[in-house]
């Protein structure tokens, strides 16, 4: 009995057991990235760089895009395809959307307040006059006028 001390040395983990816990540790990482790549915004361009004009990168073709885009949202009022206060809201979302492929601003969503606070007092304008024939309870003035204003915004955009 003497050879036998009662002592016995701590049993090694299996070689398994540090691999499963490096990978959860890897699949935690993972994890983490994948979210924060997932849910940041996209990177914003800012206005007058490469990036941040549309497909139509040349002003000129730009305008006449949306010059053509006004004049048959006109036509279409004046034959009657849709009603004038559909047309003059048409008429105001072709003016922000002109504003943002040309300025990379997106006005769109902004209320004409917004465009005046942004350096967009042309757009802002416009755009004024375009609420009481989108939203106003009153007579509604013509579509042509309107899609006068817009173009004479879009035509003397620099």
């Amino acid at each position: 009995m003497g050879a036998d001390s009662g002592f016995y040395g701590p049993l090694q983990y299996s070689p398994a057991w540090l691999w499963c816990g490096a990978a959860l540790l890897v699949l935690v990482a993972g994890w983490y990235v994948f979210v924060l790549a997932t849910t940041r915004p996209a990177p914003r361009t800012k206005p007058g760089s490469a990036g941040s004009r549309s497909a139509l990168t040349e002003l000129p073709a730009l305008k006449a895009a949306y010059l053509q885009r006004i004049h048959d949202v006109d036509r279409e009022a004046a034959a009657g395809n849709i009603e004038a206060r559909a047309a003059h809201q048409e008429i105001s979302l072709l003016l922000r959307a002109f504003v943002r492929d040309a300025t990379g601003v997106d006005a769109t969503r902004m209320t004409h307040q917004d465009l005046a606070r942004h350096p967009l007092p042309a757009a802002a304008r416009v755009i004024e006059a375009l609420y009481p024939a989108e939203f106003g309870p009153g007579p509604l003035p013509s579509v042509a006028a309107s899609a006068a204003k817009a173009s004479e915004a879009v035509r003397t955009w620099s």
